[in-house]
């Protein structure tokens, strides 16, 4: 036998960093920095996620054949950093002497930085920004053929591409530069709104259907919208491009309220705006879409980019039938860089042929059952260990009713959202856990809705969707007969998040819904992130028991392990409610 091909690809420096690893052009491994070094949005170079891919594979860097970083450095520098200051000079002189630190100190010396910290001497190749993100949404798809969308905020010029994928080729023939950006748009809002960028524009897209799109024509001031999709921004509303803040005094002149304050009282103005930016972000990407299957034919389409997980927005293109079907890369930000990167080497560089379609995101760590128990008796926590069949039925019996389980299995996911492996469950039926989890377990804002992970065979039971949503990128109505079946899912304009999970896809998952179901004939349940707010998704049993003990969660599902918050000690007790005090929850 032929020795393997492994190709690592590598995003970082900005945020979302991640490391992929490919074998003979299959994903083996995959994950984001933030899981390991507990620092949300990591942009650091992702040495422990290349640390575990290697371990989980059993292998070293002598025994990679390329590494590839996912997207140019020097072009974006020479060309786009450098260009874009001079073009507002002076007045960018801070924004310009803060990039230039960033620059200096580590973004100009990719090359070096990289091989030091790997120790590694064989070839590192580049790809340009938007065509990282391109190919892991096509290659990842399985579709002979597509039409590919990329929007996010900026690559080295590119803030939205038009191309197209064939075989073994993906191309790009459009592009909108920056500083005009979809992207940059909603993120403008979202400092608007008092939310932090490149972090919470999903609330933004959580707090929409609790507005009216009152402000869009005051939003189409903002930007000019052609039919084909294309877009210019009128930078005299904004910052960015000379700042370091998005949004200056014009900008809250036209919208006519100064800046939100970041944790003060959202009224209904912040949520008319968060709406209306919303109405101008699915315009924008419906036009393109439209475009985009002009210019290159195809019944399916393929989108990534920051963008695209605006799951509202996909939604919008599945229903409009421009397409027969739609393919969202599960890491669609600047963490699916990686991945796309080491897809273009493959096919580029060692004529590889097309793998099989990504059917799942759990590419991460995995923790055995040693390991687990081992964790669990460091903290000094007892927990009953059961078979696979009695762990099944007793989970899903806990989970009736008002009960909120951690819920830590497998491999962990690759991407943004927690898809059943590192997940926090509870019952959909209870109308009261979406307050219960918001509140006293995640610690975050009330308005926040919870996705449905359901069984894949009844979907359309449910949901106005005809097809499965395994990453959870879909937006869909929930059918009116059935919201008040699963109210804690529901969002206030009768829509959900979807997940839809399969027996293929994960078993031990798939099965506790199903036994959930039988016991109470409902095929739904509630699914979030296993975390709190400013934490990223655990990664260890360590993390997942940590998470534990400092929130009002009543069970924590460890592999075969259960344990039950009435059964940890005194001291244990008493430190878990003097946590919650820091919170007012107690």
């Amino acid at each position: 036998m032929s020795k393997p091909i492994y190709i690592l690809g590598i995003s970082c420096f900005y945020h979302d960093s991640a490391a992929v690893l490919l074998k003979d052009g299959e994903i083996v491994f995959a994950a984001q920095e933030e899981r390991f070094t507990r620092k949300k949005h990591d942009e650091g170079i992702p040495t422990n996620a290349i640390e575990q891919a290697l371990r989980f594979e059993g292998i070293t860097m002598k025994d990679i054949d390329a590494v590839g970083f996912y997207e140019k450095p020097l072009l974006k520098f020479f060309d786009r950093i450098l260009q874009s200051y001079f073009r507002v000079w002076p007045r960018g002189f801070i924004s310009y002497l803060h990039a230039m630190q960033e620059w200096m100190g580590k973004k100009l010396w990719t090359a070096h930085l990289l091989r030091k910290e790997l120790k590694f001497e064989g070839p590192l190749y580049y790809s340009t920004h938007h065509e990282s993100h391109a190919a892991s949404a096509f290659y990842a798809s399985g579709f002979p053929d597509a039409t590919i969308v990329t929007v996010d905020g900026v690559g080295e010029w590119a803030t939205a591409t038009i191309g197209a994928g064939k075989g073994t080729e993906v191309t790009l023939s459009h592009e909108v530069r920056y500083p005009h950006s979809l992207g940059l748009l909603y993120s403008a809002v979202t400092y608007y709104l008092g939310f932090r960028v490149n972090s919470a524009e999903y609330k933004v897209m959580g707090l929409a259907p609790y507005g009216q799109p009152k402000y869009v024509e005051q939003m189409k001031k903002l930007i000019d919208i052609k039919e084909d999709g294309s877009f210019a921004l009128k930078m005299q509303y904004f910052t960015y491009d000379r700042t370091l803040r998005m949004t200056g005094k014009a900008f809250e002149k036209l919208l006519g309220e100064p800046r939100r304050k970041p944790e003060t009282e959202l009224t209904q103005f912040h949520k008319d705006v968060a709406r209306s930016v919303q109405e101008i972000t699915e315009e924008i990407m419906m036009k393109v879409c439209r475009h985009a299957k002009k210019l290159h034919p195809s019944r399916y389409l393929c989108l990534a980019g920051g963008v695209a997980l605006n799951c509202v927005a996909n939604g919008r293109i599945l229903r409009s039938n421009i397409f027969e079907d739609i393919f969202i890369q599960p890491a669609s930000g600047d963490a699916g860089g990686a991945l796309g990167v080491a897809y273009l080497i493959w096919f580029r560089e060692f004529q590889g042929k097309r793998t099989s379609r990504m059917e799942h995101a759990y590419y991460g760590p995995e923790y055995g059952e040693k390991e687990i128990e081992a964790a669990l008796r460091e903290s000094n926590l007892p927990s009953e260990k059961l078979p696979d069949d009695r762990l099944i039925e007793t989970v899903a019996k806990l989970m009736e009713g008002e009960n909120v389980i951690g819920w830590f299995q497998g491999r962990m996911e690759y991407g943004p959202r927690a898809l059943g492996n590192r997940s926090i469950i509870a019952d959909a039926r209870n109308k009261e856990n979406w307050k219960k989890v918001n509140l006293k377990i995640k610690f975050r804002e009330s308005f926040r809705p919870f996705a449905p992970t359901v069984l894949a065979e009844r979907t359309a039971d449910y949901f106005a969707l005809d097809r499965e949503s395994p990453y959870m990128l879909l937006v869909a109505d929930v059918h009116p007969g059935k919201r008040r079946e699963i109210p804690a899912v529901t969002h206030v304009d009768g829509s959900a998040r979807i997940q839809t999970i399969s027996a293929t896809q994960n078993p031990r998952y798939h099965r506790l819904i199903a036994e959930f179901e039988k016991n109470t004939g409902c095929g739904v349940i509630i699914n979030t992130s296993f975390n709190v707010r400013g934490e990223p998704i655990v990664e260890s049993p360590k993390d997942a028991i940590n998470c534990f003990l400092h929130t009002q969660m009543d069970f924590l599902v460890l592999g075969n392990c259960v344990v039950r918050k009435d059964a940890l000690t005194g001291d244990q007790q008493k430190d878990n409610k003097e946590y919650l005090k820091k919170f007012e929850l107690d």
